[in-house]
């Protein structure tokens, strides 16, 4: 068993996104894979299943060979498109209808503070997750969230180099969320614990680059909600070295920097929620290899 405050950290943390790049696997694929993990030894540490509004018709089909109706409904976050509310009218209905599964979250882009509270009228019976560009000003976007009483998104990285915002745009949405008691998740690029430089894709000859680690993202969003300030963040969200961050039953350390379990579980449940990655495996084999699990 992991210690307890890394049980805490990891537990249901890594939404399963098998059909995204670099992965983009079949939905035939990804309903039996996330069948599979939830049976696994890890399933503790597995969220929901990320899938577009556009295709939960499909993922009916795939999954009627992989349910088990002893065991709870599949956990579907649906990603939304351009027009919330046929989106939603849609998820409503597919709910309705769903055999041992549900749409309970939502995720999807704002292009303006604006559009933030229509999104949230749209989707009022779904959590919703909203994504915003990162590279203007977080201020107005993470105010209206806020206003909406929905939960902000960030993306933090893709398949090419120039998909990962700089460290400081990422201590800056932290930093932002945890002075508003913001709840968030994260997508993309998190397919490692620590920060290093890694292939973007799957492909034999992929090009490498400067990844952040899902430990690295989700240790700063603890220590933000702390107080840690934002230069401090960078620090975190940087680090390469495992030895750095140290996991016991009683807290998480972080060089100086700790929280204690009570901290921590507050935390997980109310602020930094969870990550979207096109690999279950990939996080979690990781973390055998470095004997933290």
């Amino acid at each position: 068993m992991p210690p307890d405050s890394l049980r805490i950290l990891l537990a249901g943390l890594v939404d399963y996104a098998g059909l995204f790049p670099p992965a983009q696997l079949s939905m035939d694929d990804v309903a039996a894979n996330y069948a599979s993990y939830l049976q696994s030894a890890d399933a503790w540490a597995l969220g929901r299943l990320i899938v577009p509004v556009a295709r939960l018709d499909e993922l009916s089909a795939a999954m009627a060979a992989h349910v088990d109706a002893k065991r709870a409904p599949w956990r579907i976050s649906a990603l939304a498109g351009s027009e919330p509310a046929a989106d939603a009218q849609r998820i409503r209905l597919w709910n309705a209808s769903a055999n041992h599964a549900v749409v309970d979250t939502v995720e999807l882009r704002a292009t303006s503070p604006d559009a933030i509270t229509d999104i949230a009228r749209s989707f009022a019976d779904v959590t919703v997750y909203v994504e915003f560009p990162l590279a203007s000003d977080s201020t107005p976007y993470l105010d209206a969230i806020v206003r909406a009483d929905v939960r902000a998104k960030i993306r933090t990285g893709g398949v090419t180099p120039d998909a990962f915002p700089p460290s400081e745009q990422i201590a800056r949405f932290l930093r932002g969320c945890a002075d508003r008691t913001l709840a968030f998740k994260a997508t993309a690029g998190l397919h490692h614990p620590l920060r290093n430089s890694y292939r973007l894709t799957y492909a034999p000859h992929s090009p490498q680059a400067d990844m952040f680690g899902f430990l690295n993202v989700f240790v700063a969003g603890a220590l933000a909600r702390k107080g840690l300030p934002e230069r401090e963040l960078i620090d975190v969200l940087e680090e390469r070295d495992p030895s750095a961050l140290k996991f016991d039953d009683g807290c998480i350390r972080w060089r100086s920097e700790e929280v204690d379990i009570q901290n921590l579980t507050d935390i997980r449940t109310t602020f930094a929620l969870a990550f979207g990655s096109c690999s279950f495996r990939e996080p979690i084999d990781d973390l055998h290899q470095l004997g933290m699990l």
